[in-house]
């Protein structure tokens, strides 16, 4: 028999190994994390990458412990700023939902993010937010701590929420592990303006404070996840493109004289405003 009739008998076996072995290799690689239903985002990380929040915070403080008392302590402090400039503020700070949410960070950057004008950026912030909120994910769901509105029975600053967040747990704080991850990401993309950016990065954490939907220990050990996420990220490829191509848009974007849209005066001076012992 020739080599060309061997070959033709063994083609259409190979091609059908070969398929199951693509098959295979796509079933077992784990997929980016993603969003939820309403959106086609995805995080930068598979879910094998996502830092392990259970292993890596401790238990939340115990009723009658010396941090439970600053939790309450704190919270007590948030709730005296309900109908204040700052609870508006912590209102407007709740929205993580994109477009909207691309913006919280617009006056510490010093220019409004758009997926058209900034797409890069836009996607790094959007890809991020869903890497920061995984990175919570077990412990919230293990710990089932309850907020602090279903202890103290005090509205949130978003009540059509409640009913979604008396089923999510409070430790840790998914919304300051987003806060702090973008507050270090645009740290590394826009360095002279860092330390406005990381003290956005606290006032949007302590926002939920303020929103009476967190203990102050789900802020603390929310940065921390926040952190653990973004560490994880400096060693991922299309995390790394993203941001090169997002510091080029902002050098491109400052120098056509484009700036935030926002009164930022008036930001500025009410996220000053914060709970007395909040750490």
């Amino acid at each position: 028999m020739s080599l060309i009739s061997h070959l033709g008998r063994a083609l259409p076996g190979l091609a059908v190994a070969l398929s199951l072995a693509g098959c295979a290799a796509t079933a077992s690689r784990p997929t980016a994390v993603e969003a939820n239903v309403t959106t086609k985002a995805v995080g930068y990380l598979d879910a094998a990458s996502v830092p392990a929040s259970l292993a890596l915070v401790p238990a939340p403080p115990a009723a009658g412990s010396a941090g439970f008392a600053l939790d309450e302590q704190v919270s007590r402090q948030a709730r005296a700023l309900r109908g204040t400039p700052r609870f508006a503020q912590a209102t407007h700070d709740a929205e993580l939902g994109f477009p909207e949410g691309a913006n919280q960070f617009s006056c510490a950057i010093g220019l409004d993010v758009d997926a058209q004008r900034t797409p890069a950026l836009y996607r790094l912030l959007e890809r991020s937010r869903i890497d920061a909120s995984a990175a919570t994910r077990a412990a919230k769901k293990h710990h089932q701590r309850p907020r602090p509105f279903m202890v103290n029975g005090e509205p949130t600053c978003t009540p059509q929420d409640e009913a979604g967040l008396r089923r999510n747990g409070s430790y840790p704080s998914g919304h300051t592990s987003i806060g702090w991850a973008w507050a270090l990401l645009l740290s590394e993309i826009v360095p002279d303006r860092a330390d406005a950016i990381i003290a956005r990065g606290r006032n949007y954490g302590e926002s939920r404070l303020v929103c009476n939907v967190h203990w102050q220990s789900d802020i603390l050990e929310g940065r921390f996840m926040g952190a653990a996420a973004v560490a994880r990220l400096q060693d991922n490829p299309a995390f790394q493109r993203d941001l090169l191509a997002a510091r080029r848009e902002i050098e491109a974007a400052r120098r056509s004289g484009q700036h935030s849209s926002r009164d930022c005066a008036a930001e500025e001076a009410v996220l000053k405003v914060r709970p007395a012992s909040a750490l």
